[in-house]
């Protein structure tokens, strides 16, 4: 059973689907050892405690330095035996140091196709407005590994969602999030704790 920490900055919708998701029995090969915020105000950390999921709250303003921060935090996931960390809502940007020493153990969500409407400044309803403002028919959300460059590592899964007549950054964000991130993110998750993921550069392979 491999553990896995949750990384979070707000509401912990992505963070719920995965708590339903392990009750459910999709995920069955892993399991949310601890949940890690940014904000000690972020509602995913009530989401956690009333499933009885250990919270941490890790500032970057209660650390003189990036690398402080950072060992505090590889302190607390090597304490819970971390082999998984999932992004879910997270936005604090992680170091190059943090991301090279869980290479391939970190994952994320994406409300967009990567490699369309993602990098740096694409984000929350952000990426929505662009696609909207791009009048592109299709989104969706994207599973990847976490590198260096923001979105920027191998792709695990995608799904596309439909863009409708009539569609809002805020009508489109939660119909991706219903069809795409709360469905792909648990599935992933599932693959890598079953060890059914292989990396080569920036391609991901499914074992079956």
């Amino acid at each position: 059973m491999k553990h896995i920490a949750v990384f979070v900055s707000g509401g912990g919708t992505n963070l719920a689907a995965l708590i339903e998701a392990e009750k459910s029995g999709l995920l069955k090969s892993g399991t949310i050892r601890c949940v890690i915020s940014s904000r000690e105000d972020a509602y995913a950390l009530t989401r956690a405690q009333e499933n009885g999921i250990r919270t941490y709250v890790v500032r970057k303003k209660d650390f003189a330095s990036q690398g402080e921060q950072d060992a505090h935090m590889i302190s607390i996931l090597e304490s819970e035996q971390i082999d998984l960390i999932v992004l879910a809502g997270y936005m604090s940007i992680l170091s190059e140091e943090f991301t090279r020493t869980y290479q391939n153990r970190i994952i994320n969500v994406h409300p967009a196709l990567i490699p369309s409407f993602c990098g740096d400044g694409y984000y929350g309803l952000r990426v929505h407005q662009a696609a909207l403002d791009y009048g592109v028919r299709l989104t969706g959300a994207t599973v990847h590994f976490v590198n260096e460059v923001t979105d920027g590592g191998a792709i695990i899964l995608q799904k596309a969602v439909e863009i409708k007549e009539g569609d809002t950054p805020e009508i489109l964000q939660r119909r991706v999030m219903e069809e795409a991130e709360w469905k792909l993110l648990p599935q992933a998750c599932e693959l890598f704790c079953a060890d059914r993921l292989e990396v080569s550069g920036r391609k991901v392979t499914i074992k079956e």
